[in-house]
C-alpha cells in the first residue's frame, strides 16, 4: 500500500498543522522513529558471540543510517521553520 494511502490520517493531520512539506517530513520522521524502535527491539535478541552486550553489526549499521536520515530531515524542517520565521 502506498505511503499516501496507508498514512492518510497522519498526513492530513500534520499537513494541516505544518503545511504540506513540513507535514510530510513529520510523518516520515515518525516512520523512521518507528523503524528505529523495531530495529532496536530486534537488536536486543541478536548479539555477537564475541560481545554479547552489543547487537550484531548489521543492526548497528541500520540504526546509525536511520539516525542519520532523521538528523538530515530534522535539519530541513528547522531550516524551513527559520525561513518562515524570517518572512513573518
Amino acid at each position: 500500500m502506498p505511503a499516501f494511502d496507508e498514512h492518510k490520517d497522519e498526513l492530513e493531520h500534520y499537513e494541516t498543522m505544518m503545511g504540506p512539506h513540513r507535514g510530510r517530513l513529520a510523518v516520515a520522521l515518525d516512520l523512521l522513529t518507528n523503524a528505529l524502535v523495531l530495529v532496536g527491539q530486534h537488536g536486543v535478541y541478536c548479539h555477537t558471540n564475541r560481545d554479547p552486550d552489543v547487537p550484531v553489526m548489521d543492526i548497528r549499521i541500520i540504526q546509525a543510517e536511520i539516525g542519520k536520515a532523521k538528523e538530515l530531515m530534522q535539519s530541513v524542517m528547522e531550516a524551513m521553520r527559520a525561513e518562515r520565521d524570517k518572512k513573518a
